[in-house]
């Protein structure tokens, strides 16, 4: 009797637990949809503000498109308003002139004057007359210019005749020139101090040239005169030495040789090298 009691009590006590699980279950499953609901809503949310925030973002993008846009635009008008680099006035003025309110950004120009078309004269009487007074006029303007037009030919053929003599002026000073050197300087010619005497009785224009030479020439000889001094006052060995030093400039050498009294030049001569007083004598050769 008591086990049936027991049996009995825990079949009652199973039938409540699997209520009490049933039960349990649907709450779990009930939280479980409430918990799936608002995790819905959050992502919906979130979504939203996605949205909205990429919808901002775009319009500050377009914003600032339009911004850089006038900026650059403002920049254009002001070129072409200030003509910078002439853009306004030649490139632009043509194309623009005629488009309204766009035109107003074309800088100022000057305008071109009108002509009144109407007709000037009211009579035929005072239209004769100006054609007479502007034909005397082209007459007095063509009369002109053909005078203007022969000076101008005198004076072309004077010009030419001018140049002409010029020329042959030129060829005639250069050789005066050149006959003046060929008898100064020739062989056969006097001493030079005679000449000297002479260009400085003559035209200082003409003998300026040769009297500067030959005051150079003089001075040149007396130079290379004390220079044939100072070798004969030294030793030939040491005057050997010196002028064979000299061999970039065996012309001066040979001067100063020749104006050396002949036992002192083959003194020099006999204490240089063979070949160099070779060279000298070949130079020194009349």
């Amino acid at each position: 009797m008591a086990e049936d009691i027991l049996d009995q009590a825990g079949e009652e006590g199973g039938a409540l637990d699997k209520k009490a699980q049933k039960k349990a279950e649907r709450a779990r499953k009930k939280e479980e949809k409430k918990q799936r609901k608002a995790e819905k809503k959050q992502m919906q949310e979130e979504e939203s503000q996605e949205e909205e925030e990429s919808g901002g973002s775009k319009i500050a993008v377009i914003l600032a498109t339009i911004v850089f846009i006038a900026i650059w635009l403002a920049i254009l008008a002001l070129i072409i308003k200030m003509d910078i680099g002439g853009f306004g006035s030649t490139v632009l003025h043509p194309i623009l002139k005629d488009v309204p309110v766009i035109n107003k950004i074309l800088p100022e120009t000057e305008k071109e004057p009108v002509v009144d078309a109407q007709y000037p004269y009211t009579t035929l009487d005072e239209a004769i007359a100006r054609i007479k007074e502007l034909e005397v006029e082209l007459s007095d303007t063509q009369s002109q210019s053909k005078g203007n037009s022969d000076y101008v030919s005198q004076l072309e053929a004077e010009v030419a005749r001018l140049r002409e003599f010029e020329n042959e002026q030129s060829a005639f000073e250069e050789e005066k020139t050149k006959f003046y050197k060929e008898v100064v300087f020739n062989e056969n010619a006097p001493d030079i101090s005679e000449y000297k005497a002479y260009y400085e009785s003559i035209d200082p224009a003409n003998a300026e040239v040769l009297y500067k030479q030959v005051v150079q020439q003089q001075e040149a000889d007396a130079e290379i005169e004390e220079y044939a001094k100072t070798y004969s006052e030294m030793k030939p060995k040491q005057a050997a030495a010196i002028m064979e030093a000299m061999q970039d400039n065996l012309k001066l050498v040979v001067k100063i040789l020749e104006n050396m009294k002949t036992d002192a030049r083959s003194d020099i001569l006999a204490a240089m090298n063979a070949e160099v007083a070779a060279r000298i004598t070949k130079m020194m050769e009349p």
